[in-house]
């Protein structure tokens, strides 16, 4: 069984969350720190917007901040967010072979079906699992046990693509195979993100290349 995280792996939208993070904090005369960026990168919205509002002392609660992060990425999920180059190549040809896809996501929900529908992602996929809806975060291992759980399948028959080295971390601890996808958002962090992972790809172009 296949698992794909969606943001950074399947399509490059970790952008959009650096440019409303900077919008977000800009309107409130305050800037991103490195700090900040990490802790927030693939956290569920609910998590990041309590962070957030503690971080910075802000006195929204974290529904509002989370109503204005939503805000502001709804239009780049439904109309500019491209796919990673290679993705549909390699679902398509995933399909092919017949493996069952699941995409595991801290994607919000209402923006993640705005992308799926945008490019036609969703028949793709057996199961769409939200970190949000499970009420865990991706780098705390009851995450991914969640995950197997509800697909009732063991870790050893899994393999994982994903972009976030802290989730890649717990899924091989978990007893997934984990197949690290490059993304720019974790530029600094590929070393770690090689260290954890079975294999490490720039693109899935490289897999379609290598006949994978």
């Amino acid at each position: 069984m296949l698992l794909f995280d969606l943001d950074g792996t399947l399509i490059d939208s970790n952008g959009v969350w650096v440019e409303v993070d900077d919008t977000f904090l800009t309107r409130r005369g305050l800037t991103v720190t490195p700090e900040y960026s990490h802790t927030v990168g693939h956290s569920i919205f609910p998590v990041a917007a309590q962070y957030t509002r503690d971080y910075y002392h802000l006195e929204e609660s974290p529904q509002a901040i989370m109503d204005e992060w939503l805000a502001l990425a709804q239009d780049a999920y439904a109309h500019h967010v491209p796919l990673k180059p290679g993705a549909r190549a390699f679902l398509e040809t995933c399909q092919a072979r017949g493996e069952t896809m699941v995409l595991t996501t801290a994607c919000v929900p209402q923006l993640c079906k705005a992308v799926l529908e945008r490019h036609q992602l969703a028949p793709f996929f057996s199961h769409i699992l939200f970190a949000q809806e499970l009420g865990v975060e991706k780098r705390d291992p009851r995450y991914f046990q969640a995950v197997l759980t509800h697909l009732g399948v063991r870790p050893e028959e899994c393999t994982l693509f994903e972009d976030s080295p802290g989730a890649c971390r717990t899924a091989r601890e978990t007893g997934i195979q984990v197949v690290g996808v490059y993304d720019p958002f974790y530029e600094a962090y590929q070393a770690d993100l090689k260290a954890v992972s079975h294999r490490y790809i720039r693109s899935f172009t490289q897999l379609l290349k290598d006949g994978e």
